[in-house]
């Protein structure tokens, strides 16, 4: 990864609402400071790819009206697909893809744009053997047939199409809540 392109992508980047670009202020900062930001070892944190998958749109239609989460085995809870890069990755929209297919099983995702649709920085509690630390999550817009089959990944629960109608009775986050209305206003 470039470090110096990502943080020209940062600073070109327009924030949704005021939340959103407290985040991005806060990754600036975390990336312009810290040479080793896409480092999984970095104790402070590190870059992280996520994608918020949503439906193709069927013939006739002119919104997608759902989005795939998984329920997440160790944080307990529906969130988007995602993780950490590894050294194979060529960019952070490759690290999400492959994360969308590692995770679902999907074989047929695709971008919707290879712009970044969201950005985030949320704490990850400690646990065993790895202390508390931030991932500052980049996160691309990508679709996929909700008629192809899922597959329950070793770090999952579940993996569920939900309605954008109904994730905020899953997640309450601020993040959930924005991804759902950028994606109410894709066309």
């Amino acid at each position: 990864m470039d470090r110096q392109s990502f943080l020209e992508h940062l600073e070109g980047y327009r924030p949704f609402d005021t939340t959103e670009l407290e985040m991005r202020d806060r990754m600036l900062q975390f990336v312009g400071q810290s040479e080793r930001c896409f480092d999984r070892e970095f104790p402070e944190g590190h870059v992280t790819a996520s994608c918020w998958i949503v439906n193709t749109l069927p013939p006739g239609e002119r919104r997608r009206g759902q989005a795939l989460l998984t329920w997440h085995k160790r944080l307990n809870r529906w969130l988007q697909m995602g993780g950490h890069l590894e050294p194979g990755d060529l960019s952070l929209l490759e690290a999400s893809m492959r994360e969308a297919q590692e995770e679902s099983g999907l074989t047929r995702v695709r971008p919707v744009s290879f712009a970044v649709f969201d950005l985030d920085v949320h704490l990850i509690p400690e646990r065993k053997g790895e202390p508390a630390h931030y991932h500052y999550d980049v996160r691309f817009l990508l679709e996929a047939d909700p008629t192809e089959q899922l597959v329950v990944s070793a770090e999952s629960k579940d993996v569920s199409w939900v309605p954008l109608s109904g994730i905020a009775a899953l997640n309450t986050d601020a993040s959930m809540r924005r991804m759902v209305a950028k994606t109410a206003r894709l066309i």
